[in-house]
């Protein structure tokens, strides 16, 4: 059930942000030829009102076609005059820009509703009901925390001999001794089934600091309270969606400026259905800040001056603008091109990863 809510999750937010591309387009007028959910042969399409909608077997993503894009090499092929005015290509560069711009502001506008929906049915966040110790909430394979034999669902309750105290302090305070100690072996004690155990625990050392490659998280449930005012939920919102955002955008940066050290924590599709899962089983807030932080990486990542993605599609627009006229065709399509390649090819290498790195996989591996 859980793997199914985070697909559905996963899908919305790829029809958000496909919608915010067509919705600005058909409010301005612009011609709309296809609405497209992943890539590849169709599984499923109708048309209607002259757009084509289709479920496409490749579930990476979508996208939104425009007369604009059908048969540039032979206009003989198109019912549209190249001079309409209702093409895309033929509208002034604000309107384009707002087009190419739509599907980021739909993703984040879907986060900031999501966590606004958060105040509004749960309340606003008090602390947490909480019992000594760490939660483990998932462990990379071949990482430190694997190798020294935790699980997902382990219980950390002393580090070093020393008990763990309880809540976000618990947390902070156990990955800040992982930092301090990469290459260090260190004693830790978990519950696993009620049952105390031992484990050796060495931090990897990534630029001087120590990681182990698991997902930590407070021992116990998080408190709500009512709001005291009307303004409250979207005080809440506010807050926590700016940092959301700062929080994407360091990750996004860190693994800029320190790709080797940070590039094996990248995830795919699988990973990320993986913890969709693990925290739509878990309820309450966790799926509705599971639910905004993709939003907001979606919309981050496709902001990104990349080939084939929105923000690489607003590069050629301001390269056009400040040239006074459009890149050459042959130019524009070798970019769009080399970034599917890239895309795809990442896409497809992170998939192999997560999956190889599941739980399942890694017992059918071990037999």
């Amino acid at each position: 059930m859980g793997v199914l809510t985070a697909l559905a999750i996963l899908a919305g937010l790829i029809v958000v942000h496909e919608a915010g591309h067509f919705l600005a387009a058909t409010w301005q007028g612009i011609r709309v030829s296809g609405f497209s959910i992943g890539f590849g042969p169709a599984l499923l399409q109708r048309r209607r009102g002259g757009v084509l909608y289709a479920l496409r077997a490749i579930p990476l993503g979508g996208f939104v076609s425009f007369p604009d894009d059908d048969d540039d090499d032979d206009p003989a092929q198109t019912p549209f005059r190249s001079d309409d005015p209702h093409l895309l290509r033929n509208r002034p560069l604000p309107q384009r820009a707002l087009v190419i711009a739509a599907g980021v502001l739909a993703n984040l506008a879907l986060a900031w509703a999501v966590l606004l929906a958060q105040g509004l049915v749960l309340g606003i966040p008090a602390g947490f009901s909480t019992t000594p110790g760490v939660l483990v909430a998932a462990v990379q394979a071949g990482q430190p925390a694997a190798r020294a034999g935790l699980q997902a669902g382990d219980r950390i309750v002393a580090l070093q001999g020393q008990d763990l105290s309880g809540g976000q302090q618990a947390v902070s305070d156990l990955v800040e001794r992982i930092r301090q100690s990469p290459d260090q072996r260190l004693a830790i004690a978990a519950e696993r089934l009620g049952q105390r155990q031992q484990f050796w625990l060495v931090p990897d050392d990534q630029g001087g600091i120590g990681r182990i490659g698991a997902q930590l998280q407070p021992n116990g449930s998080e408190l709500f309270r009512a709001p005291h005012s009307p303004l409250e939920p979207i005080r809440q919102a506010n807050a926590d969606f700016l940092a959301l955002i700062q929080r994407t955008v360091s990750g996004f940066g860190a693994l800029l400026t320190h790709f080797g050290e940070t590039a094996g924590q990248v995830s795919g599709p699988v990973k990320i259905v993986e913890m969709g899962a693990s925290l739509a089983e878990q309820g309450g807030s966790s799926l509705f800040m599971f639910t905004a932080l993709i939003s907001i990486n979606l919309a981050v990542l496709n902001a990104l001056p990349l080939p084939l993605l929105d923000g690489g599609q607003f590069l050629l627009l301001l390269i056009e603008g400040l040239r006074g006229r459009p890149l050459p065709m042959h130019f524009q399509t070798a970019f769009l091109q080399s970034g599917f390649v890239f895309l795809v090819g990442l896409s497809l290498i992170l998939i192999v990863k997560d999956t190889s790195q599941l739980p399942v996989v890694q017992q059918l591996l071990a037999r």
